[in-house]
């Protein structure tokens, strides 16, 4: 799908990942809104092509004036003239004319429609180059250029067969389904049209079309969803200038209902189903009526009423702010102290149930999703399916293949490719990541990118602990810490080792390899051994006590086995160190001895950090980040601009870091590459020391000479290469004043003459004097 390759490959894209083509190039983008083309229940296909031309157009023109970053951009944009040409709100397109996004239908009305953007953009550069030249790198990348604009042409006649030089076939146009007959003869003649004038004329332009993400311009467009992608959520809130909220329906809905056939009154229904009715007059259980009994005026109930408009929980209006610190001591009878205790809840108070409220909030407020609204036939839930599951009640989402397939409809027929997001659910496996890739891949589709729910550390993850459990959620919203922490341990068991346990205990090798960590915590040691799978996976702890109660020792012991067992049965560890870091309990305080954790607030706060810092990297949790180059790091080359890919045998590069895995604790190095290697080559007849911070890949190789994708001999030095290197280190020490003795509080050598005593520089303590 190159049409440049004469000028060199395609390394990478954008950092959106929709334009791929030649290094130091830019293209200006230009996005469609394509739900206004649809009028009067049917596309206006002759707009959009009149529109497409006129982009074209106009994106040619910009490239005159655009400015660029660097010269280098600015000249070879110039010489090839890529243009940025998209559309969005396909999602709102096929809800507007009742297509679910996960169809065969809205599948073919987007390759359709992607068809004939690029080939009208296509023919149009064509033309231009009939009047002005084709781009200047056209002549020499002639035939690979008009071989790629066969193979879109190929894709829009629907065919399995015929495409040339490629190793994966493209999705072609689906003709069967696609509703709408003149779209697939219009997207043929598109592109019939541009081979003919291409060879013709050539063309102005290397590349015409990309599918941007639209996520600000989106807004200005006043769309419902951006470039390619389905929609977020059915309700959306908007601001309002003089502050709070009011939430609307996605306009799409109700078009949708009514294209589906559903009459006004029912539309109207299902909509105040997901929005709400705004008002408690007819709420179940409270209401008007039920709230007088329990003492409320009509001037209470008004104020009430007036705040529901910009409320997102019903809870939210019932306060002191709302009705009035009188009316609530003198009336309602609460005392002052509960009415400012930011958990009191005043409809619970009244003695209403969490049902009672669920059921009134959903009344009042709405659902936020049409599953289960009135009238709504269940065949017609797949037409609403969004990204993610909508509202509290909500379940149905839209696949991880959904995504995929749809991408690879358009992919056919974009010149560069898709900046798309492919929605994960929260337990989501690496290998459903891996089988999703191996999906696009096989489509053709050229990027994509995962997101899996719930993986940002911005997310809550309480919340999503206790979603299917009501009793839980109110605990988690309004009881003691004591009862928060109770619910919340029982919720990580249920979640990660109920559901784990199934597939059995992974037991460590019986020689395996970890790390020892000695700290002072809070005056008390601590000894901390870890054992590794050979992948270097952490699969069990030791915690020992210096000097401690037999029953302290015992205690400690067995949550270290414990704690084994559950990883050993698969329990990530990240859900250990949620659960345990910040937990606070004695003995706390300074940490003597740990050169990334200086401060603990128990000692399995200090635990947990340290495996959290050397087995996941979460340098977060470290007061002080380890120092030196991850596994994978990835470098930027010696200069900005100049290749830094070299040729290296196929599993060169993994094999080095296999080999450095199985020799060393990935715990003990804390992820990170060794600073320096010293290898011994031929036994004590030479030693070369190695650079693992500037060359990581070349020390492994002469480390292990099989790995290396052409044998390369380690010029040998004497054996004194290595005293140097020890003598210099010693050096080092006593430029820096160290007398070599430990510290008697610490333990650390870094003992400093201070007047005719001795001071350590990492503790501060003296040997007599000060």
């Amino acid at each position: 799908w190159h049409t440049c390759p004469e000028d060199g490959a395609i390394r990478g894209s954008n950092p959106c990942s929709e334009y791929m083509f030649l290094d130091d190039t830019a293209c200006n983008l230009a996005s469609m809104n394509l739900l206004t083309f649809y009028e009067g229940g049917s596309f206006q296909v002759e707009d959009y092509i009149h529109a497409t031309r006129l982009w074209t157009v106009t994106l040619e023109i910009s490239v005159m004036m655009a400015q660029f970053p660097s010269q280098e951009i600015a000249q070879l944009s110039y010489d090839f003239r890529t243009l940025g040409l998209g559309y969005a709100n396909i999602g709102g397109l096929l809800m507007n004319m009742g297509y679910s996004y996960d169809s065969n239908e809205g599948r073919a009305i987007t390759g359709a429609l992607t068809a004939i953007l690029t080939g009208v953009s296509y023919a149009t550069s064509a033309e231009i180059a009939g009047e002005l030249g084709p781009f200047s790198g056209y002549k020499r990348n002639a035939d690979h250029m008009l071989r790629v604009i066969r193979n879109h042409r190929t894709a829009a006649y629907g065919a399995d067969e015929g495409y040339e030089n490629l190793a994966v076939k493209p999705v072609p146009l689906d003709h069967a389904n696609c509703p709408d007959p003149k779209l697939i003869e219009l997207a043929m003649a598109s592109w019939d049209e541009a081979l003919a004038l291409g060879e013709k004329h050539g063309y102005r332009n290397a590349q015409t079309s990309v599918i941007a993400p639209t996520g600000t311009i989106g807004l200005v467009m006043d769309c419902d969803t951006t470039g390619i992608e389905p929609d977020f959520a059915l309700v959306k809130f908007k601001k309002l200038a003089g502050g709070g909220y009011f939430k609307i329906i996605n306009r799409s809905v109700p078009a949708a209902l009514e294209k589906l056939g559903y009459n006004s009154a029912e539309i109207e229904e299902i909509i105040a189903y997901a929005v709400g009715h705004g008002t408690m007059g007819n709420a179940p259980a409270i209401n008007h009526t039920t709230l007088i009994g329990h003492g409320f005026g009509q001037n209470e109930i008004e104020k009430i009423e007036a705040a529901l408009s910009s409320a997102f929980d019903i809870r939210f209006v019932f306060n002191q702010w709302t009705l009035g610190e009188e009316f609530c001591t003198n009336v309602l009878g609460i005392p002052a102290d509960k009415l400012n205790d930011p958990n009191f809840s005043l409809l619970a108070h009244l003695g209403f149930s969490r049902a009672d409220i669920d059921a009134a909030n959903d009344h009042v407020l709405g659902t936020m999703t049409l599953e289960g609204a009135p009238h709504l036939k269940e065949e017609h839930y797949a037409v609403f399916d969004c990204a993610n599951p909508c509202g509290k009640k909500g379940k149905r989402y839209l696949s991880v293949e959904s995504h995929i397939t749809m991408m690879a409809a358009a992919q056919s027929f974009i010149s560069g490719a898709i900046s798309k997001t492919i929605n994960m659910p929260n337990d989501a496996t690496i290998e459903d990541c891996k089988s999703a890739y191996e999906l696009s891949w096989s489509l053709g589709v050229k990027a994509n990118a995962l997101y899996r729910d719930g993986s940002k550390l911005s997310q809550p993850l309480a919340a999503s602990l206790v979603e299917d459990d009501d009793e839980a959620a109110e605990i988690l919203e309004s009881g003691t810490p004591h009862e928060k922490a109770t619910v919340l341990a029982e919720k990580v068991i249920e979640k990660i080792v109920v559901k784990e346990v199934a597939r059995g205990r992974e037991k460590l090798p019986h020689r395996r390899k970890g790390y020892t960590q000695k700290a002072i915590v809070g005056g008390h040691k601590v000894y901390l051994r870890t054992g590794e799978y050979e992948t270097g996976q952490l699969g069990e702890i030791f915690i020992d006590m210096h000097k401690e109660g037999a029953g302290f020792r015992a205690m400690m012991n067995n949550f270290a086995i414990a704690v084994s067992v559950g990883l050993q049965y698969g329990v990530p560890l990240e859900e250990f160190v949620d659960a345990f870091t910040f937990t606070k309990f004695e003995p706390a305080g300074m940490v003597q001895g740990n050169e990334t954790i200086r401060n603990a607030t128990s000692i399995l706060d200090y635990i947990f950090r340290e495996l959290a810092v050397s087995y996941l990297d979460r340098t977060d949790l470290a007061h002080v980040k380890p120092e030196g180059a991850t596994f994978d790091d990835i470098g930027r080359g010696a200069e900005e601009g100049v290749a830094n890919v070299q040729e290296l045998s196929e599993t060169a590069a993994a094999k080095s870091l296999e080999v450095l895995k199985q020799i060393s604790s990935s715990g003990y190095l804390r992820k990170r590459m060794p600073q320096e290697l010293v290898v011994l080559q031929g036994g004590q007849s030479g030693a070369t020391a190695l650079n693992t911070a500037s060359d990581p890949v070349g020390a492994l190789q002469t480390l292990v000479p099989e790995t290396a994708a052409v044998p390369t001999p380690v010029a040998a030095t004497s054996a004194a290469a290595i005293i140097a290197t020890s003598m210099d280190a010693r050096s080092k020490a006593k430029m820096q004043g160290y007398e070599g003795d430990p510290c008697g509080d610490c333990g650390n050598y870094t003992l400093v003459r201070n007047g005719t005593c001795m001071k350590c520089n990492t503790c501060g303590g003296t040997t007599g004097c000060s």
